[in-house]
């Protein structure tokens, strides 16, 4: 398979430019990146910085992919931007690689499609099949589990988790965890189910989404604190993995709210 590289593109020799791949008219390739066999840059697309895009991506116009974090501690370290295979970045977003603070990436799945207009900051965490529709703002540090969707217009705060077949509502801002199949919604975003449509378009089975609503009740409910109801949850559905993976991130939130129902934003902390 040939290389197709337009006249008027820049692409640095010391670029690693896999079998296959094309780059459009006056997109601009660095030194220090790697693009995967079959991958599509298209016009006017920047590749910097030490970034490595996997077998089969497409970026369109205008995107900016691996330009330095915007972020004031960093110095030029050579941190990374790892991009999983057949992703695809449309036109105008901005993807920035780690930082020191961040262990040096940023680091993004493979099946993502991350839409118009979009910015994924310094140090974030994406994983597989993870939808960004247009207009989304991920500040540093965040982490969005496998599968999870976010609406045109919301914006994540830096440190916050939004766990895998999530979803986040269109125009939402969101600064506490957002558990496994939730689902959020608000100007500060608050707990609003579970993302049930989700779930069913990924094949969980019916049984398995009436654990997890059963499970969602006990969690939110008013009697007692969020760490005991977590507890009485675990054992509770011992035997239901779905929701011991819920637990799981719970658990692991530590000193970080979670999003939960309510007015404003409202969250609690398991810790």
């Amino acid at each position: 398979m040939t290389i197709d590289i337009h006249p008027t593109a820049l692409v640095d020799e010391a670029a690693q430019i896999g079998a296959g791949v094309r780059i459009g008219p006056f997109s601009i390739v660095g030194a220090d990146a790697v693009v995967g066999d079959g991958t599509v840059i298209q016009s006017h697309v920047v590749i910097g910085g030490h970034t490595e895009l996997g077998a089969g991506c497409q970026v369109f116009p205008f995107a900016s992919v691996g330009q330095p974090p915007q972020d004031l501690k960093y110095k030029g370290e050579p941190s990374r931007l790892v991009i999983g295979p057949r992703t695809v970045i449309r036109e105008h977003v901005t993807i920035n690689p780690g930082t020191e603070a961040g262990g040096m990436v940023t680091r993004i799945g493979a099946d993502c499609l991350i839409m118009a207009n979009s910015h994924i900051a310094h140090d974030c965490r994406l994983g597989d099949g993870v939808r960004i529709v247009n207009n989304v703002l991920l500040g540093g540090h965040v982490e969005i589990g496998d599968h999870a969707i976010l609406a045109g217009g919301s914006a994540v705060q830096q440190f916050t988790r939004i766990g895998p077949h999530a979803f986040l509502a269109g125009l939402s801002g969101i600064g506490a965890d957002l558990i496994p199949f939730g689902m959020a919604v608000g100007h500060r975003a608050v707990l609003s189910g579970l993302n049930v449509v989700g779930m069913k378009r990924h094949g969980i089975s019916r049984d398995q989404i009436h654990a997890l609503r059963k499970a969602y009740r006990l969690l939110f409910a008013d009697e007692g604190t969020l760490l005991e109801r977590v507890e009485d949850v675990a054992r509770s559905f011992e035997d239901e993995p779905l929701v011991q993976s819920v637990i799981t991130f719970i658990r692991a939130s530590g000193e970080r709210p979670i999003c939960s129902p309510g007015s404003m934003g409202a969250a609690a902390s398991a810790g």
